[in-house]
């Protein structure tokens, strides 16, 4: 567990750095890729699938 913690840190912090610096390239929408991976497989991931369908909820019940 630690260490799918500390690969999870390390491609966040890739991610940010990439999105800073304009352009995405393969190699980064690679890094981005795994960081999705790993954080499915950590134990926020229900946070995050909860989060992200509330707000699809949200979104959903706008009227323009």
């Amino acid at each position: 567990m630690a260490i799918s913690i500390s690969v999870v840190m390390l491609l966040l912090i890739l991610a940010v750095i990439f999105l800073r610096s304009g352009g995405l390239k393969a190699s980064h929408a690679l890094v981005c890729a795994l960081l999705g991976f790993f954080l499915a497989g950590t134990s926020i991931a229900p946070t995050i699938h909860s989060g992200i369908t509330a707000t699809a909820d949200i979104v959903s019940s706008l009227r323009p």
